[in-house]
C-alpha cells in the first residue's frame, strides 16, 4: 500500500482541534501543552522589548522645572510658559481651551512662576504642543504679565 504525501482528513482535524483548543485555552491545567503555552507567554514577557509597548514609567520631575519661559514681548507686557500637560489633573486636561484648563494652568503659573506670584495675570492663550503620533506633551500658555 502507498501512502499519498497529501495529509488525510483525521490529520488535518488535528491540526485543527490543536488551533482552536490553544486559542480558546481549552487544555487541562498540568498537561504538557498547557505547560507549553504558559512557558511561552513568560519567555514573551520577559523577552519584548520595552519600546514596542512605549508605556514606560515617565521620569517625574518638580512643577518648577516643568514649567519653562518661552518668550517674553520686548515691553514686558506678555511672556509665553511651556507647562508640562503632567503637571494638570488628569479631569482638567484638555484637548481643547476649556475652563477647567485655563483655571488649571493659572493656578500651575501662579504657584510656580516667581514673578506670577500671588499677583494677577489673565491667561491670553494657549498652543498645544503635541508629539509625532498626535499625544499631548505640553501646554504653551501666553499670560498677559501684572503691572508692576
Amino acid at each position: 500500500m502507498v501512502k499519498s504525501s497529501t495529509p488525510s482528513l483525521t490529520d488535518m482535524r488535528k491540526i485543527w482541534r490543536g488551533i482552536v483548543n490553544t486559542v480558546f485555552w481549552s487544555y487541562e491545567r498540568g498537561s504538557w501543552p498547557y505547560d507549553i503555552l504558559v512557558a511561552v507567554i513568560v519567555i514573551f514577557l520577559l523577552a519584548t522589548p520595552r519600546r514596542w509597548f512605549q508605556d514606560g514609567p515617565r521620569p517625574s520631575l518638580p512643577a518648577s522645572s516643568q514649567v519653562q519661559l518661552l518668550s517674553e514681548s520686548a515691553d514686558g507686557d506678555t511672556a509665553t510658559y511651556r507647562l508640562n500637560v503632567q503637571l494638570l489633573a488628569p479631569e482638567k486636561r484638555a484637548t481643547t481651551v476649556t475652563p477647567e484648563l485655563e483655571h488649571g494652568t493659572h493656578e500651575i503659573l501662579g504657584r510656580t512662576v516667581p514673578s506670577l506670584n500671588n499677583e494677577i495675570f489673565q491667561i491670553q492663550r494657549i498652543d498645544f504642543v503635541r508629539d509625532s503620533d498626535g499625544a499631548l506633551l505640553d501646554y504653551d500658555v501666553t499670560v498677559k504679565m501684572p503691572q508692576q
